[in-house]
This record gives C-alpha cells, sequence and structure tokens, in this order.
C-alpha cells in the first residue's frame, strides 16, 4: 500500500466533510456525487470520503489516497468508483488542490447540445475560461459511462486541460480549483449559473445571443471570486457544522 503523506488537522479533515454536506446542501449533488482535497503537505496525496452519500460525510469517512487512487490505509472502506477522476487530475494539474464531481441536473443539457456552457453572472465568471465536452466514448467506446479507472481518468484530466470545469457527455461534471472552498464555490455556481442561461434562453428572442460575460470580463471578475467566495463558504460551512453538531 501507498505511504500516508502525513497527519492533517482535524479541523480540515472537518472542511472535507463539510464540503460533501455543502455541495449536498445547495443541490449540487444527490446520493451521488464527491469532492476531494489535495493533501495539505503532501501533493502526491488526496483526501476523499468513503463510498456514501455526499450528505452522510462525517470525518471519521475520510480517506487518503495516492494519484493513482489507491488507499494509503490498506484497512480503509470501500473508495468511490470514479475517484481515478481526483487522481488523474491532481496528476495532470499541479494548480488544483480541489475536485467535485456531480450530476448536477441544470448543467447536464450542456453536455448533450450544441449550445455552449457560458458565464451567465459574475459569481460564474470562471466558466468564461471555456467548457470542454469529455466523451467517454471518443477513446473507450460504448461504455458504462463512468471513469472507473486511470485510463479513463487521464483522458478526462486531458479533455479538462487547464480549464476550471468540465462536462461530461450524459454523465455531468467536473469542477476544480486552488483551494477546497474555491472548488465548492465553482461547483455551486456552475449549476446556478446553468439555471440562469436556461431561464435567459428561454426568454430570449429567435437568433438573439446572450450578453453573457467575456473571456476578458470572466478573467477580471474571477479575481475577487477567489477572495469574497470565501464569505459564501464561511456561511455554508457554519449551516452545516451547526446542524452537525461538529
Amino acid at each position: 500500500m501507498p505511504k500516508t503523506g502525513g497527519p492533517v488537522t482535524a479541523d480540515r479533515i472537518a472542511d472535507v466533510a463539510a464540503a460533501a454536506r455543502i455541495l449536498a446542501a445547495r443541490g449540487v449533488v444527490d446520493g451521488f456525487g464527491h469532492v476531494s482535497m489535495r493533501h495539505p503537505d503532501a501533493p502526491d496525496r488526496y483526501l476523499m470520503s468513503r463510498a456514501l452519500a455526499p450528505a452522510l460525510v462525517t470525518p471519521s469517512d475520510i480517506v487518503e489516497y495516492d494519484l493513482e487512487s489507491e488507499a494509503c490505509d490498506p484497512a480503509a472502506p470501500k473508495g468511490f468508483l470514479e475517484r481515478f477522476i481526483h487522481g488523474q487530475i491532481y496528476k495532470a494539474r499541479p494548480d488544483v488542490c480541489a475536485v467535485v464531481h456531480s450530476h448536477s441536473p441544470s448543467v447536464i443539457p450542456f453536455g448533450l447540445t450544441k449550445t455552449p456552457m457560458q458565464a451567465c453572472f459574475h459569481n460564474a465568471a470562471f466558466l468564461a475560461q471555456g467548457v470542454p465536452v469529455f466523451d467517454i466514448a471518443y477513446d473507450h467506446g460504448a461504455t458504462d459511462m463512468l471513469v472507473s479507472d486511470n485510463d479513463k481518468g487521464v483522458a478526462l484530466a486531458e479533455c479538462l486541460s487547464d480549464k476550471p470545469v468540465a462536462l461530461m457527455r450524459a454523465h455531468g461534471s467536473v469542477a476544480c480549483g486552488p483551494s477546497l472552498e474555491v472548488a465548492v464555490f465553482r461547483a455551486v455556481y456552475t449549476e446556478v449559473s446553468a439555471r440562469v442561461q436556461h431561464w435567459a434562453l428561454a426568454l430570449a428572442e429567435d437568433g438573439e445571443e446572450l450578453a453573457t460575460l467575456s473571456k476578458e470580463e470572466g478573467v477580471l471578475a474571477d479575481v475577487p471570486n477567489q477572495t469574497a467566495g470565501l464569505r459564501a463558504w464561511d456561511l455554508w460551512r457554519a449551516e452545516i457544522r451547526e446542524r452537525a453538531g461538529w
């Protein structure tokens, strides 16, 4: 088994568990989906819950993995089948310190159609960089649609490239960021922006283009979001901890 990257503070472990519950509370995940954080002191390790519905995750459920998505503890409980998403993104992207995989319903249609997902308001500025669509069939033919091994994880990470978000055809999406807080913020506002885009498209006249953020506006707006977004994280975490009694 791979060696541990070393101890992580109890508060930070609790944040990983809180992140899973935040995503459930905000409607980004339901019984499925997961969030991970790169080990604070060992970039070749990451932390994620055992296979469990996100709203039920507690600090005791957090497991440490290497970047091949092998658990560091031989007695670790069963992990998520799609944990390879996380390991391969961390391997490909040294700038990424947290990853969210979800099936949020407003997002999925943009992976099924030619309509691109856009940054519809400032909190979703990161989407203005472009949102690639990963089609698992391109490299792997007909599958069960799950990223269930490292080869599929590599293909997804290559599609994501240097972007904050990628869609997964007929499946869901991934969102990542330089911190756990930013990744959760981005996952939440990817779903919110998708809803706004659906509403705007319904209101638009035939042939009308939406007045979404330009790439330059997205770059500029994403700077304050990465700090001001902590206000949302503090609120969401406080709500979860109060309910959970941590």
